[in-house]
């Protein structure tokens, strides 16, 4: 499984507008804490480690910039 990295999900704004919900009222130790229960759960549901891995890569270089 390759990465899609065009836009993919007809309901990005409100995918983007319920992770940012998520974060109402947490400290950002819960923030950091829920952002990484929410990353095992989407790998859980991918479960491909390759695309996983592809992921982690593209993320981090993304931040590098």
């Amino acid at each position: 499984m390759s990465l899609i990295l065009t836009r993919n999900a007809p309901a990005a704004d409100d995918i983007y507008e319920a992770i940012i919900r998520m974060h109402d009222g947490l400290s950002d130790e819960e923030s950091a804490r829920a952002n990484a229960r929410l990353i095992l759960i989407l790998a859980n549901h991918i479960g491909d480690a390759s695309t996983i891995k592809e992921a982690t890569t593209l993320a981090r270089s993304a931040g590098a910039r």
